[in-house]
């Protein structure tokens, strides 16, 4: 039998293939957070990017088609596009940052202390949480919307008075598992507290799972804010806002692109989140990670 020489691959090709695999893996992840990084900067930057003032009306300009002058055209008050949409990032990104960062907090604290004390404690904030969950969300915050009147904060309100309890039952079910560990044991018999024991060494163990959930739920937010925009409870005019530009535009067939670009916006992000919140679980995943 002859024997087949077989030639190692060249650092080049290692490196080649190793690229190829942190693409395959990582890519979507990737491009989801240059996504929102781009978005994030636009948010920032957005009163100095804009090239005309949003809340500046023309009727005599107003529908015209994208052109040089409006590069997304204007609306129906011959207000520019570009720049309401540019304007409006900052709303919509700090509506779902804040909706998500305050609901995930509380509901971490609900469903946290929950789990760790139990007994009757944990049976009381269930239940809560179990009847607010029992509403539709969207329908039981169009409603505290509508009862709070229209604005950014009690539209966020409104958000947030639904928005906790998915997080108070993940936290509560990381924390059941976390409670019986060794080091828990460990830590009560050094003496420590139950808060320090709680906030010190379960949660932070625990923080993995609710990463993913607050990243891929800021999207949600973002298109659950742009819905109430859309219905007539977000913002106050003429203060700009995704889903109530695309309101503005629903019935303008013809002039396609009032509603249009607001629309591929709330895509965008919505889809820059979901893929960096696919990216962080499959990173934070051990075995996804060996692959």
């Amino acid at each position: 039998m002859t024997a087949v020489a077989t030639v190692a691959p060249s650092p080049s090709a290692r490196a080649a293939a190793r690229r190829q695999r942190w693409i395959r893996r990582y890519g979507l992840a990737a491009g989801g957070g240059a996504i929102v990084v781009a978005w994030f900067l636009v948010a920032v930057f957005s009163p100095w990017l804009a090239p005309h003032p949003y809340e500046l009306v023309d009727v005599t300009k107003r529908l015209q088609p994208p052109s040089a002058a409006h590069w997304l055209g204007t609306d129906l008050l011959g207000r520019d596009v570009f720049s309401r949409l540019l304007v409006g990032a900052r709303i919509s990104l700090l509506a779902g940052i804040a909706v998500v960062a305050i609901g995930g907090l509380v509901g971490v604290l609900i469903g946290g202390v929950a789990a760790y004390v139990g007994g009757k404690v944990e049976e009381m904030m269930m239940r809560v949480t179990d009847l607010v969950m029992c509403f539709p969300p969207i329908i039981l915050a169009m409603a505290i919307a509508a009862a709070l009147g229209i604005g950014v904060t009690n539209t966020i309100l409104a958000m947030l008075v639904v928005w906790w309890p998915k997080f108070a039952r993940l936290a509560r079910s990381l924390v059941l598992v976390q409670r019986n560990q060794e080091y828990v044991e460990a830590a009560h018999v050094l003496g420590f507290g139950p808060s320090r024991i709680l906030f010190r060494h379960i949660v932070p163990n625990a923080l993995g799972p609710l990463i993913v959930l607050l990243t891929l739920d800021v999207g949600t937010a973002i298109l659950t804010f742009a819905g109430l925009g859309f219905l007539g409870l977000g913002v106050i005019p003429p203060t700009p806002e995704w889903g109530q530009m695309v309101s503005e535009g629903r019935e303008l067939v013809e002039q396609w692109w009032v509603a249009t670009f607001p629309g591929i916006a709330i895509l965008t992000v919505v889809v820059g989140f979901n893929f960096l919140g696919d990216g962080i679980r499959d990173w934070l995943d051990p075995k996804s990670r060996r692959r």
